[in-house]
């Protein structure tokens, strides 16, 4: 649908009772994005399949936590959904499990949007466009991201049968948002402005660039270097050289980053010369080489969360003041990038936000 059509549906139109999740009350909800689901060695999450697997099953499942699938869950652009679904089948396992306790919401995407027409009909999970969830402070509204860009709108179909023809035969991976910096700046500024709007907070998925409060790694890391170069000054001891090692690991990521994005910082900013509002979440995606990324909600807080294979970490992570936590008897680490009180969100887009 058009981007003006898909914005005022957010905000004017009543949801359907199935897609507004509430958790105002008690409640954990786990948000993914970009599974990438395919067949054999050429399949994105074919390196992260085991480790999402394990961790739906015996982390999230086990705790209790509500499982949001946001978009681009099955890579249909390339595959077959039935070749899918057999490749598969132990992940299938686990969401049938998340479903039968009504634990699972799956959301469109642009690769998976083939799902939605009639001769996928006997798909056993309920597809929603956007979720919004209810947190008794701020609401949030879940959805892949893929409707801000005109072009998806209008030629993802046509896109997907060019994949198919062209691309897969080849083995060239998709053209996609996420390889480009500026196509994906130009999503997340929309989403970021429909926030700005509305009061609220957009979670979204499709750049496969994980944000926290509206920053990037790349404006994140900035800020927290100013933080331990404040906090230094008072430091002694064990915690002076905890933050010379953070501040150290941190520089080497952000020239990474800055080398890999070709950054121009002048002109990719979501905000501005204004303080950043943090309303744009992304829950980044699972198709990372070294590990995936998710955004963990509650009625209270809301954090960014980065799982790996012990030994196989990005090492900005092992190497900084991370909380890090374990699987008992597995092989599996999570560790919280960042997080923060939902009444301080809010309190801030209230305070920055648009009067």
């Amino acid at each position: 649908m058009p981007e003006k059509i898909f914005l005022k549906r957010l905000t004017e139109e009543t949801l359907p009772e199935t897609s507004v999740l509430d958790i105002s009350g008690g409640g954990k909800v786990l948000i993914m994005s970009d599974l990438h689901m395919g067949t054999g060695t050429r399949d994105d999450l074919y390196h992260n399949g085991e480790l999402l697997t394990r961790i739906l099953e015996d982390y999230y499942l086990k705790h209790g936590w509500i499982l949001v699938l946001n978009g681009d869950i099955e890579e249909l652009q390339r595959f077959n959904l039935d070749q899918i679904r057999e490749n598969w089948a132990g992940l299938y396992r686990v969401f049938n499990l998340f479903t039968k306790e009504n634990r699972l919401f799956k959301i469109i995407g642009n690769h998976d949007e083939l799902l939605i027409l009639k001769r996928h009909m006997s798909y056993p999970f309920t597809i929603h466009n956007v979720i919004k969830i209810e947190t008794g402070i701020v609401g949030a509204y879940v959805f892949h991201g893929h409707q801000l860009s005109k072009f998806y709108v209008t030629f993802n179909r046509i896109f997907g049968v060019l994949i198919k023809l062209f691309l897969k035969p080849f083995g060239i991976k998709n053209i996609t948002d996420s390889r480009s910096p500026y196509k994906r700046f130009q999503i997340e500024k929309k989403a970021y402005a429909f926030s700005m709007k509305n009061n609220c907070l957009s979670i979204i998925g499709h750049t496969h660039r994980a944000l926290f409060e509206s920053l990037g790694r790349f404006d994140y890391i900035k800020f927290e270097i100013e933080r331990l170069c404040r906090d230094y000054p008072a430091s002694t001891g064990d915690d002076r050289q905890r933050i010379e090692n953070e501040i150290t690991a941190l520089r080497r990521e952000l020239s990474k980053l800055k080398r890999k994005e070709k950054r121009d910082v002048h002109s990719q900013s979501l905000y501005g010369d204004e303080l950043p509002v943090p309303c744009l979440f992304n829950s980044g995606c699972t198709i990372g080489k070294k590990g995936l990324t998710a955004i963990e909600m509650t009625n209270e807080d809301i954090a960014l969360v980065y799982w790996f294979t012990e030994g196989k970490s990005k090492k900005f992570v092992t190497r900084g003041g991370y909380q890090i936590e374990s699987i008992p008897g597995k092989p599996y680490r999570r560790a919280v990038l960042n997080q923060n009180r939902l009444d301080y969100i809010f309190a801030r887009i209230k305070l920055l936000g648009n009067q």
